[in-house]
């Protein structure tokens, strides 16, 4: 994420941020002397980490192992797209690739409940949050996108869409206590545009109470 080339027309190269990677003799560099470019990006230097990870990854399993690893990515997220469309509805009702999306628009519609809502409630199931409203609410309404990636298993995909009802049956019983949900976490619902704009970052131990 956030780690792959950007590519752009030739009379739009000069404009690129510095520095530049170029070789200078048998090695790479960087590049300043660029008087056209728009100026140094926050993280010029790129996602090294990420890189180094993926990098990692593709030598640890080799030629044969990331088809392997496509199939077992794709499947994953077709069986759980295929397990929750009668509860859910699906945006593009087709074979999908190694992500799903549902959308919670009849939801959002007849009880007031949103993808957020479902999100923030997953982590009181145990599950990471899945991305929301991406594609864009413009293109999808109510989106949440799920990914289960090469590495669940059946029965990890089978708690999750567990999960994913006993949320659905929440939203119809009782939508406001699924609106202040997360409940078992550490920290509550957050104001995320507070969050995102006024950060505090600050951590208190229970053990200085």
């Amino acid at each position: 994420p956030g780690a792959g080339p950007v590519g752009v027309k030739s009379h739009l190269a000069p404009f690129l941020p510095v520095p530049d990677v170029v070789m200078k003799g048998d090695a790479y560099a960087f590049d300043y002397d660029r008087p056209q470019s728009v100026g140094k990006m926050r993280a010029f230097y790129g996602n090294f980490g990420i890189l180094v990870r993926a990098y990692t990854y593709i030598r640890a399993h080799g030629a044969d192992g990331l088809p392997e690893i496509s199939r077992n990515a794709v499947l994953n997220a077709n069986y759980v797209m295929r397990s929750l469309q009668g509860d859910f509805d699906l945006a593009i009702d087709r074979t999908c690739m190694h992500e799903c999306v549902l959308t919670a628009e009849r939801l959002a519609k007849e009880y007031d409940v949103h993808a957020l809502d479902i999100a923030k409630a997953l982590l009181d199931h145990g599950f990471h949050a899945p991305t929301i409203y991406f594609p864009l609410p413009e293109v999808v309404p109510e989106s949440i996108m799920i990914e289960p990636t090469e590495s669940e298993s059946k029965q990890t995909l089978d708690a999750f869409v567990a999960a994913m009802r006993s949320i659905l049956q929440e939203a119809k019983d009782d939508p406001e206590t699924l609106k202040k949900r997360p409940l078992t976490t550490p920290v509550r619902r957050l104001d995320e545009v507070t969050a995102a704009r006024k950060p505090n970052l600050a951590w208190k131990s229970q053990a200085a109470d």
